[in-house]
């Protein structure tokens, strides 16, 4: 008895808690999303349009483009020695061009062997180009 008088007071005194720390329920069905915010140049281009509704499964084709457009951002980086937002977030049009001139009609084992050839020259440039970024304080 005395256990069950316990539990009981317990859950009497943390039912107001409970109340007070439970999300508000509202019937305002008004849609509050908002854009993605980055630390860093919020004013991106958008990528293109067929990349977010791509199949899953050739979801490789987008992330091919998505590698090489940071491929030459970063070599543009570490060309002009500038890490400003315009550099750092080109448009995509290049990028998507030398996407489609390279890459359209590959096959998903050669879009894989791509990425890694794409992700070692990336990795040739990283460290100049991080610290570039970091003296600008963009990166």
């Amino acid at each position: 008895m005395l256990k069950i008088t316990l539990a009981a007071a317990v859950t009497l005194l943390a039912a107001p808690l409970a109340a007070q720390t439970s999300p508000q329920v509202t019937s305002d069905l008004t849609v509050t999303i908002k854009p993605q915010q980055y630390r860093i140049c919020n004013d991106r281009p958008a990528r293109p349009a067929w990349m977010d509704e791509v199949h899953p499964r050739e979801a490789y084709k987008a992330l091919t483009l998505m590698r090489l457009y940071e491929l030459r951002s970063w070599e543009a980086i570490k060309a002009t020695g500038d890490c400003g937002c315009d550099v750092r977030f080109p448009s995509w049009d290049a990028a998507a061009a030398e996407y489609e001139e390279r890459f359209a009609t590959s096959t998903q084992a050669e879009h894989s062997q791509a990425r890694l050839a794409i992700r070692n020259e990336q990795n040739q440039i990283a460290r100049d180009v991080q610290d570039l970024c970091e003296a600008q304080g963009n990166w």
